[in-house]
Parts: C-alpha cells; sequence; structure tokens
C-alpha cells in the first residue's frame, strides 16, 4: 500500500493528499509528528534514496541549527537531526514497495503513476 509521510499542516503535504484523492490514489497518510518518526523509518528510506535529499535544508528548523552542527553533515548526523527534529524531513515522503519519492508535484506524482498503470 502506498504511505504518505508528513505533518498535517504542511502545505506540501496538503497537495500531495488532495491529488492523490483525486486521482482516486489509495493511501495511507502517517503524520510524523503525532504517529511518530523512527530511526528504522530513517534508515529504510536513506536506503532507497539519498539521504540528503531527504534533508529539508531549506526549513526555518534548518536555519536555526548552529552553524557548526550544519557544516560538514554526515548521513548519521543528519539522521540524528531528523529523529530530533521532524521539520527537518523534507516532505511528503510518499513511500511504495516499487519506489520512494520526496515533496511534492502534480506533474513528477503523475510520471510516477503512470508507469505502475
Amino acid at each position: 500500500m502506498l504511505k504518505i509521510y508528513g505533518i498535517g499542516s504542511c502545505d506540501s503535504c496538503r497537495k500531495a493528499r488532495k491529488w492523490l484523492d483525486e486521482n482516486d490514489r489509495d493511501y495511507k497518510f502517517h503524520d510524523i509528528r503525532e504517529d511518530g518518526l523512527d530511526i528504522e523509518m530513517l534508515e529504510r528510506w536513506s536506503r532507497r534514496i539519498r539521504w540528503e535529499k531527504l534533508l529539508n535544508t531549506r526549513s526555518l528548523t534548518w536555519r536555526k541549527i548552529p552553524d557548526v552542527d550544519r557544516s560538514g553533515i554526515t548521513q548519521s548526523r543528519a539522521l540524528s537531526m531528523m529523529l530530533e527534529h521532524p521539520t527537518l524531513v523534507k516532505r511528503p515522503v510518499m513511500e511504495h514497495r516499487r519506489f520512494i519519492a520526496v515533496g511534492f508535484s502534480a506533474d513528477h506524482y503523475q510520471q510516477i503513476f503512470s508507469k505502475l498503470d
């Protein structure tokens, strides 16, 4: 089953969910703030896509992190930071047994699902 990971109040997550609803796609939404985020999720995702793609370096949370902690960041440190601050996860994360996608773009979603059908 398709699973969407995000935050309920996130605009990108709302757009992604709306697109999925309008295109009759079944999915389960997992709010990483309310339902949790764990290291197993982050490691599973980072085995399938580069961890740098998961890290939201444009977020306000990222900008609040001291420069010393942001410079020379490694995968281990990035995953640890995302666990501590779930808003550092670029959203939404769409996970399926055949693919994983990060962020929302209607065109990208259309491309993904046209390959599945």
